[in-house]
């Protein structure tokens, strides 16, 4: 098979979502396919390959109805002035929905039947609200079988759909505490603020002119909800939001996000023709099923599957980018698979970056790559839970390219 090489990556901030208090967002006037639409033809640009030249148009959302909803995926394609020759494709797996993009992408480089693909994804959780606010508004409407019916049942789906109860769950399950909770928190506002500050995440984050409540126009390129001043004091204040005697709290969760992120995948002959170094190699991919009550397991069996793939161990991966959707799914990774912590998220994760939901997946492995190359590191490996009782995971290699 042919190598699939991440060529480009570029996204933009995410703005801190507030579905109940929309002006306090500073994505709140502008939709999620307008933050794609400015973010695809720029990193085409800025990685050197013409618009004509992309084959396919990957889209990735988590909520995929009212203003996320993309025909097929075509909308971006045109939202962002790409030739009509782009083909296009809508994927939702949830929090895993641009990851499952970029892997569907690298299939097709790798079976040889395209060159160059975009893989992309967006949500804006102010605009389009998830769970029971999407639903009351017509936007989604579950089969009530699902949740009348006895032979499904066990599934659960009720608690199932909270995944704040399914983290909960895994709590219970775990022995963690809530102070490893949000001690984990802390320094992932720590690492980010800090990632912030040095200006590390400048060469990835294209700035986005956004108009504000007061009439005013912001140039939005830093993370909304990076908190430099994050304290345990502060954290272990918070009140469980899920239960009443529960561990979860919006401290130790990831916050209600709006964001973009975009990768070009393209075969390594391609880049050398084109004299582009990449940012990294795609060794292999993982996805699995989980309990659906428990998600956020499902990291671990989709990074085995990715690990069993490439033929590596986990003291092979240098680092580490495991989405935050909640600081004990980080933890329980670290654990269950025996990571060292040092090595995971260094510049932060989704606790303080932020959980545009379908932008995550190419988000960390965006932000791996440039790790890698950072660091002079040969292996990383993202992953992430998903609702539903999935997990994704791809594990990438920085070469020493000589083109």
């Amino acid at each position: 098979m042919k190598e699939a090489v991440i060529a480009g990556y570029l996204r933009t901030a995410q703005s801190r979502s507030r579905p109940n208090d929309p002006e306090r967002d500073w994505f709140y006037s502008l939709r999620a396919d307008d933050l794609l639409s400015k973010l695809l033809p720029e990193l085409l640009r800025r990685t050197g390959v013409n618009p004509s030249e992309v084959e396919d148009c990957i889209t990735g959302s988590a909520i995929g109805v009212s203003e996320n909803w993309t025909y097929g995926g075509r909308l971006p394609v045109f939202l962002s002035n790409l030739p009509e020759t782009v083909a296009a494709k809508y994927v939702d797996q949830q929090c895993g929905s641009s990851m499952a993009a970029v892997h569907i992408a690298a299939m097709e480089v790798m079976l040889g039947y395209a060159e160059i693909v975009l893989a992309a994804g967006m949500e804006h959780m102010t605009r389009v609200p998830m769970g029971q606010a999407s639903r009351k508004e017509g936007h989604a409407n579950i089969n009530s079988r699902l949740n009348s019916e006895p032979q499904y049942s066990h599934w659960d789906l009720k608690n199932a759909m909270n995944m704040g109860l399914t983290a909960e769950k895994l709590f219970s399950m775990r022995e963690f505490s809530r102070p490893e909770l949000d001690q984990w928190a802390k320094r992932s506002h720590e690492l980010a603020a800090r990632a912030q500050e040095d200006g590390f995440f400048d060469g990835e984050i294209l700035p986005v002119d956004a108009p504000q409540a007061d009439g005013s126009k912001m140039s939005v390129k830093k993370d909304q909800a990076i908190r430099k001043d994050t304290t345990l004091e502060g954290l272990a204040q918070l009140k469980p939001v899920f239960k009443q005697e529960g561990a979860i709290t919006a401290g130790n969760a990831s916050p209600l996000n709006a964001g973009a992120s975009a990768i070009i995948i393209m075969s390594k002959e391609k880049a050398r023709q084109k004299g582009i170094r990449p940012l990294a190699t795609i060794r292999a991919i993982g996805f699995a099923g989980v309990d659906p009550t428990i998600m956020g397991i499902g990291p671990v069996p989709a990074t085995q599957r990715a690990l069993k793939s490439a033929g590596l161990s986990v003291s092979d991966i240098d680092y580490w980018e495991i989405n935050e959707a909640f600081t004990v799914v980080a933890l329980n990774c670290i654990k269950e698979m025996g990571i060292d912590p040092e090595r995971v998220n260094v510049m932060g994760g989704g606790t303080a970056i932020g959980h545009a939901l379908g932008a995550t997946g190419c988000r960390i492995l965006g932000t791996l790559a440039r790790i890698l190359n950072l660091k002079k590191a040969r292996y990383g490996c993202a992953n992430a839970c998903c609702g539903g009782g999935q997990g994704v995971a791809t594990i990438i290699e920085r070469e020493e390219y000589d083109f």
